[in-house]
């Protein structure tokens, strides 16, 4: 059971592939492409729901990472598609202020109210990553991301994988497919608040379980939860 220092958030940033209305035309080509790991993170909002009892806050999105990317900083050339390209900075402005930071502003004032309060944060991002990129396979079930700078993390990390290890026979890695210090949601809380403030840790796990959708699928979801909270 969780330590009562703790305050669990848990965020999905890429929990869906719905178009609001207004930039519906623009996608149009792009069906094929909304319904693939391109559109959203496929499986990762049915993992996000496993793990919302465990939290003290949650926090996930529907809107395509193709409308705009949550999980990328505002400097990214990557944080609008080309299904929305061109973009004037108006209308940039307008889809940041409908979409980007109502999400991360939502998440950030919940840390910053339990930082002041002196709680430990700790936040799991929830993510899904597609088994081959570019005609490369990657070679593991489970990524745990993190700082290995920070204790807290690179320790939280070591104690999940540790319980997953006695529990199931999944490839498991650090830093993969991903490094946990790339440019993300999790990167840029983790320079607003000190090793003993904040520990965020972002969970990436094969789209090939969800595909299949069968009892694989569901046990490994249910694994990944309890050996979350043991490794607590």
């Amino acid at each position: 059971m969780k330590d009562e220092r703790f305050k669990i958030i848990v965020t999905c940033e890429h929990g869906g592939n719905e178009i609001p209305e207004e930039y519906a035309s623009g996608f149009k080509p792009a069906d094929g492409v909304l319904s693939s790991h391109r559109g959203y993170d496929i499986g990762a909002l049915e993992l996000f729901q496993k793990f919302k009892p465990v939290a003290d806050f949650s926090l996930y999105s529907t809107t395509s990472r193709l409308v705009v990317e949550l999980n990328r900083s505002l400097h990214h050339p990557q944080l609008f598609s080309e299904f929305m390209l061109p973009l004037s900075t108006a209308q940039a402005e307008k889809v940041l202020e409908q979409h980007y930071y109502p999400y991360r502003q939502r998440a950030e004032a919940k840390i910053e109210d339990w930082v002041q309060q002196k709680f430990l944060v700790v936040h799991l991002s929830v993510h899904t990553f597609t088994p081959e990129l570019d005609g490369k396979a990657r070679k593991t079930d489970i990524g745990f991301l993190y700082d290995p700078k920070r204790e807290r993390e690179q320790f939280l990390a070591a104690r999940w994988r540790q319980q997953m290890q006695m529990k199931t026979k999944h490839k498991i890695r650090y830093n993969y497919p991903y490094k946990g210090t790339a440019d993300g949601f999790v990167t840029q809380l983790r320079r607003n608040y000190s090793n003993d403030q904040y520990t965020g840790i972002e969970l990436e796990v094969s789209q090939r379980f969800p595909v299949e959708n069968g009892p694989e699928w569901q046990q490994l979801q249910d694994t990944l939860v309890a050996t979350f909270k043991l490794a607590l």
